[in-house]
């Protein structure tokens, strides 16, 4: 197959007795790629322009890749090299800052994290905006419903009006009561893998509601009740359905669906 990916060999560089480090090697004649693990990868990308083109559109780029590079790698390598005006976010690269989210094969992922050796380069690997929110060109959309919903469950501490005399102290186990959603890093992967959310662009969407679960059970937050009933309205947490779509799409690994169904139960027993 001339999109075969060969396992690499381990180097006994530097170790004592060991082989002499391998050299690289270049493709044979029939394209098949040499202990280095160089491959191409076709990536179909949709495109839209609003300003010039009358509908979106597919496009495929073919790149060369190596066993380590990640879909944002092959992103940068068409922007770069081949098409200038493909469009999309990204910014630290490693994971952290949520910004380059995308439908990758279907499925909404963030583009940094995910190798393409592992999506089967042998054929064209689908990349799509996230599902939900209006395109702004290419891959890039509006955020701004998203973070719309994130500041309205008022996403940080509220106490009383007093200063305290000391720091505000806090148990390991009351830490560890909301230690799952404190990871979020807004990429919106969840609420955009939501089928409520694409249907109905009102409701407040899982990253919402995750981060008003991070203040509702901290001990030391006294708005959780206000919260609670922001979220007790018909877009709120009661239109989530557990299909369990956002905690398969979530790249930091929060429980999300666990987390909106202890939101309900607190507003149901206003035990928090």
């Amino acid at each position: 197959m001339a999109n075969e990916i060969e396992p690499e060999l381990a180097s006994a560089e530097g170790t004592p007795g060991g082989a002499a480090p391998r050299e690289p090697q270049s493709d044979d004649a029939g394209g098949r790629p040499g202990a280095v693990g160089a491959f191409d990868v076709t990536l179909r990308i949709r495109r839209l322009n609003p300003e010039s083109d009358s509908g979106a559109y597919w496009e495929e780029f073919t790149v060369r890749a190596n066993r380590t590079d990640r879909v944002l790698d092959a992103l940068h390598t068409i922007k770069w090299e081949t098409d200038g005006s493909l469009t999309f976010r990204r910014s630290c690269a490693h994971g952290i800052c949520g910004s380059d989210a995308m439908r990758i094969n279907g499925k909404n992922r963030l583009a940094c994290k995910v190798l393409l050796k592992d999506l089967d380069p042998g054929k064209p690997i689908t990349v799509e905006p996230i599902k939900g929110l209006p395109v702004v060109k290419d891959l890039v959309v509006d955020m701004e419903p998203f973070f719309a919903s994130y500041r309205e469950v008022m996403p940080f501490l509220i106490t009383g009006p007093n200063a305290p005399t000391s720091e505000r102290r806090q148990s390991p186990e009351d830490r560890a009561r909301y230690d799952d959603t404190t990871k979020c890093i807004l990429c919106a992967a969840c609420t955009s893998s939501c089928p409520v959310f694409w249907t109905d662009g009102q409701y407040f969407g899982p990253a919402a509601i995750v981060n008003a679960h991070r203040f509702i059970f901290d001990s030391r937050d006294e708005g959780g009740a206000d919260r609670l009933e922001i979220l007790n309205d018909k877009e709120g947490v009661w239109r989530c359905r557990t299909v369990f779509n956002c905690t398969e799409a979530c790249p930091r690994g929060i429980e999300v669906t666990k987390a909106i169904q202890e939101v309900k139960r607190a507003m149901i027993t206003r035990a928090f």
